[in-house]
């Protein structure tokens, strides 16, 4: 089991935007490898773009409100020997620019990373129109694509810098209020593995696997579900692709139930793809924690995470209820 900070159950964690890792992981990339380049479309602060362009302006390009000519250049760059990343909303991100990401990016396995921003419901008062809560879906449908979800600020600057050394396509997804940060420099982060984050010293009833900051809600609720009588192992899943089938199927075995966390529609996203290993490799009762296929709304972040089940109280519902189907 990862050793975490030592405040995640404290009011006092620090709070940090996913995006912000993303900011610091380009410039180290792009210090370690003079081949990484970044396009941003017309998004560079809000993206943490700009730290880059203000370290290296001769490696950055700035493309303006134009989504489906960043992609189709960087698959150009991506095949002469650079690494580009490409930065907008998840919404433009591959929301507007799906299809010349999938023929000019993916279809050629073009070696570039796509960074999807302001994603899932946590975006706020932006509303429906600006939360991205299907482009997980998109992406690991599309055959050559990497998709990685960071938990927070410090394991997002590590799949940044590890994004750069995988070829092929990868897609980084970002989120934009500030989350908890609960890991730290020496947390372990290997593309492809999950990583066991909390285990009940009680027998273990159900695995919770969980991307992203609400990876954070899946914790406090495993420490309150320990002290109700139920154990569980908490599973950071920040590859949804390729998944660790050999984990999951492993902490399955040892459960008999789990539940799924996310921030995204539970069609089609870490849920699914969970299920769709389970169904082949262990069928056992599953509960699915994010968006029920439905859009979101304008509101504060929280008041959001809570209306639509994604809080801490909800997660807990979501264990008791497939421990009752287990039994």
């Amino acid at each position: 089991m990862i050793k975490l900070s030592e405040k995640i159950f404290k009011d006092d964690i620090g709070q940090e935007p996913t995006r912000n890792g993303y900011g610091y992981g380009l410039v180290a990339a792009g210090e370690e490898n003079s081949n990484v380049v970044v396009l941003c479309a017309d998004l560079t602060e809000s993206t943490r773009s700009h730290w880059f362009a203000e370290k290296f302006p001769e490696r950055f390009i700035e493309m303006g409100i134009g989504e489906q000519s960043m992609a189709a250049v960087a698959a150009g760059l991506g095949i002469s020997g650079k690494i580009p990343f490409i930065s907008s909303y998840a919404t433009f991100s591959p929301g507007r620019n799906w299809e010349q990401i999938r023929t000019t990016i993916a279809y050629n396995d073009s070696n570039v990373k796509i960074a999807g921003h302001h994603s899932g419901i946590s975006v706020g008062p932006d509303g429906a129109t600006h939360q991205a809560i299907e482009d997980i879906a998109t992406m690991r449908a599309m055959p050559n694509m990497t998709v990685i979800v960071p938990c927070d600020a410090v394991e997002a600057e590590k799949a940044t810098i590890a994004a750069a050394k995988i070829w092929g396509p990868v897609y980084l997804r970002f989120t934009r209020e500030k989350t908890p940060v609960f890991t730290d420099k020496e947390t372990p982060f290997v593309p492809g593995k999950a990583e066991i984050f909390y285990q009940s010293k009680s027998l273990p009833e159900v695995l919770i696997i969980g991307a992203g900051p609400v990876l954070h809600n899946a914790l406090l609720a495993a420490r309150d579900l320990e002290e109700d009588g139920i154990g569980v192992i908490v599973l950071n899943n920040h590859t949804i692709k390729p998944i660790d089938e050999r984990k999951i199927i492993e902490l399955a075995k040892k459960t008999n139930a789990v539940v799924t966390v996310e921030e995204h529609n539970i069609i089609g996203g870490l849920g699914g793809a969970v299920a769709e290993v389970l169904a082949n490799h262990y069928p056992i009762p599953m509960e699915f924690v994010g968006m029920q296929d439905t859009f979101g709304e304008s509101g504060e972040p929280e008041e959001l995470i809570k209306k639509y089940g994604m809080d801490a109280k909800s997660i807990k519902e979501a264990v008791r209820k497939v421990v009752k189907r287990k039994k």
